[in-house]
């Protein structure tokens, strides 16, 4: 059985510059991934897939593989995050002149996720015989109770409508955030398929104090924070 990890880090981000090789905790944020990633021995190669050669050179030092170059058009905001894995992923069987049973990627942003998350989730897929699978945690809101749109009209509406009205949102229908932490594929599923949502999509669930995805300055206050707690009970 082998089983490939990327890890896709682009140069450019808006909402916290250079955040996946800026310091959080004396380390960059690049580093936690891959050490979790090696310290989880699923995995024989930990690929990069980056367009910086700054993120390239740290991610060396780290103990992470970077033999290609992103190409700019995968580079840049608009590019689809399936199109990059599956680019690495295509890369990394040329590279390395073998086929991978498996791919899991996992995301920079996401350093909260434990080693256990990556053990377990592959476990879950495995068993599950999903396709692919993806992490989430449990929504704090609702679509169903408590998340409303505004129309063209400026009418104002629940996101979703339920057949019969609900007073509690603990009466309503269980509802994830997807958290970008971990995602798992079967080669033929990453090689052929243009969705993330499938009719075998398996999904793992973790705790919101491990499903921060960093996106924005108060993310990355918030994870440096927890990591800081962390590290005290220690």
């Amino acid at each position: 059985m082998k089983v490939l990890c990327t890890i896709c880090a682009r140069g450019g981000s808006k909402g916290v510059k250079n955040k996946n090789i800026r310091l959080i905790n004396s380390k960059p944020l690049i580093a936690y991934t891959i050490e979790q990633a090696k310290e989880s021995k699923l995995f024989e190669h930990v690929v990069i897939s980056t367009d910086s050669d700054e993120i390239a050179d740290i991610s060396k030092k780290y103990g992470a593989e970077v033999f290609f170059k992103r190409d700019a058009r995968m580079a840049s905001d608009t590019a689809g995050k399936l199109e990059v894995i599956r680019d690495a992923f295509m890369r990394s069987e040329e590279h390395y002149k073998e086929q991978f049973d498996y791919l899991i990627d996992l995301d920079a942003t996401a350093p909260l996720r434990s080693v256990k998350d990556i053990i377990d989730s592959f476990k879950q897929f495995l068993d599950n015989n999903n396709d692919n699978l993806i992490t989430a945690m449990p929504s704090r809101r609702s679509p169903y109770f408590n998340l409303i749109e505004q129309d063209d009209t400026g009418r104002i509406f629940v996101s979703k409508k339920l057949q019969n009205s609900i007073l509690r949102r603990q009466d309503s229908p269980k509802t994830y955030d997807m958290n970008a932490s971990i995602y798992i594929w079967k080669r033929d599923t990453i090689l052929h398929k243009e969705s993330v949502f499938l009719e075998k999509t398996g999904l793992y669930v973790m705790p919101e104090e491990r499903s921060i995805d960093i996106d924005s300055e108060l993310d990355f206050k918030f994870v440096e924070f927890i990591m800081g707690q962390n590290s005290a009970k220690r």
